[in-house]
């Protein structure tokens, strides 16, 4: 009874009882493709074709074998699709990630307390900041031992004491802590609301608080906007602040699952300030801040390993930030308080009010109509003119056809004048 040959390679019919130790050209290894290459492991014969592949002889003699190889274990797949076994009987559940929905309702609080982040501040940096600490006290003793000019004037708003000597220093300061208000032709401080319309009355009111001389301008703290960015892995969430000399005491960051409150102070006056309400939910206990001189680095760790589409949730609404009369976008407090000398009736903010606004574009009305009347009257000139001349052309023109049309009866007179004294023809 002939039998198959299952050897690699062979494929031919066998007789048991005439199969010899050398009576099978088979292939011992396994089929290899690679780079549009088709071979056996066992031989380097290797082509592109498939029925050559298919047509290369055995590279071993041995004997037929009747036995199928066993095939690879594949997973057996039952009607429902979400349950997959093998046949070892061993069981694996795949996990997939959380809907959005399920995210959503998931969401922790943005109400919840804050947590301050733990910070950890580079070597660079401590040398950096220890310079800069030398530096600003070395300019603050220098300023501290210049002496203050005679005459020089008090900066606070609304003083006008002018140094003398030291016991100028001794003397209560009246001033206003406030600023100046200009609004609908009223002059006012804001920390005390006296309005009145005379400039001059405005300049004299007197201060409602008391306190001491200053006599160099204050330096007050420049909220500023810095560039930030992030990244994602995995597990973490890095946003970077590009905050340049940070000051570490005098900076928070502050987190909780949803939220992180940043503020930060660096090149000694700028601060920033800066609320991200989170795309993700993250793990506080495992998050940090490594600070260094270039940047700020917020490590947060993801509570759910998911990837992040955003860093902030774009559901977010954020609300207008109430304004800190202690921070000033400007480097310094201007000084308010105005000489007598420098109010000059021809400065045109000094008459910014809506009566000067009323009476301005009325003015400006009256000229333009005026102007109007005149280009009217200038063209309404130029019309007369081109029409008298019309009349006066034909004038000429009637004058020339009324000579021309008697010269013609006169000659035709004189012809026939001439006719008349001519003798008949007999």
């Amino acid at each position: 009874m002939a039998l198959q040959c299952y050897n690699k390679g062979c494929g031919l019919k066998f007789d048991s009882d005439k199969n010899k130790d050398d009576s099978c050209l088979f292939h011992p290894g396994v089929p290899i493709f690679h780079d549009a290459l088709k071979g056996w492991s066992c031989c380097k014969k290797r082509t592109t074709d498939f029925s050559e592949f298919l047509s290369i002889k055995g590279c071993t003699r041995g004997r037929h074998s009747s036995e199928k190889p066993q095939e690879p274990l594949r997973p057996e797949v039952s009607s429902d699709k979400g349950e997959i076994k093998q046949t070892n009987g061993r069981e694996i559940i795949y996990q997939g990630p959380k809907s959005a929905e399920t995210l959503q309702k998931e969401r922790p609080s943005s109400d919840e307390p804050k947590t301050k982040l733990p910070h950890k501040v580079s070597a660079s940096l401590a040398q950096v900041l220890e310079k800069l600490d030398l530096s600003k006290k070395a300019e603050k003793e220098q300023k501290e031992s210049q002496t203050v000019m005679a005459g020089t004037r008090c900066k606070n708003a609304g003083c006008k004491t002018v140094y003398q000597g030291p016991e100028t220093d001794m003397e209560v300061c009246t001033h206003h802590p406030g600023g100046p208000v200009f609004h609908e032709g009223y002059k006012y401080w804001s920390c005390c609301c006296i309005k009145t319309i005379d400039f001059n009355a405005f300049l004299d009111q007197r201060g409602c608080t008391t306190g001491k001389h200053r006599w160099t301008p204050k330096q007050d703290k420049k909220k500023v906007a810095c560039r930030h960015d992030w990244h994602q892995t995995g597990n973490n969430v890095v946003v970077t602040i590009y905050a340049k000399n940070a000051n570490p005491e005098m900076s928070c960051i502050e987190a909780n699952s949803t939220v992180v409150s940043c503020q930060i102070q660096f090149e000694e006056n700028k601060l920033f300030k800066r609320e991200f309400h989170l795309w993700g939910v993250v793990n506080i206990k495992q998050s940090s801040v490594s600070m260094v001189p270039s940047k700020v680095e917020i490590t947060l760790r993801k509570a759910d390993q998911v990837a992040w589409g955003k860093l902030e949730d774009p559901n977010y609404k954020p609300e207008p930030e109430p304004e800190d009369p202690s921070e000033t976008t400007e480097s310094y407090q201007p000084d308010w308080d105005i000489d007598d000398d420098d109010i000059s009736e021809d400065e045109d903010w000094a008459y910014d009010s809506p009566e000067s606004r009323k009476q301005e574009e009325k003015r400006k009305k009256k000229e333009e109509e005026e102007q109007k009347k005149k280009e009217q009257g200038e063209q309404n000139l130029q019309r007369k003119q081109v029409e008298e001349e019309m009349k006066r052309a034909m004038e000429e023109r009637k004058r020339a056809e009324e000579e021309k049309r008697k010269l013609e009866e006169q000659r035709r007179q004189e012809e026939g004048e001439d006719f008349d004294d001519m003798p008949e023809l007999e």
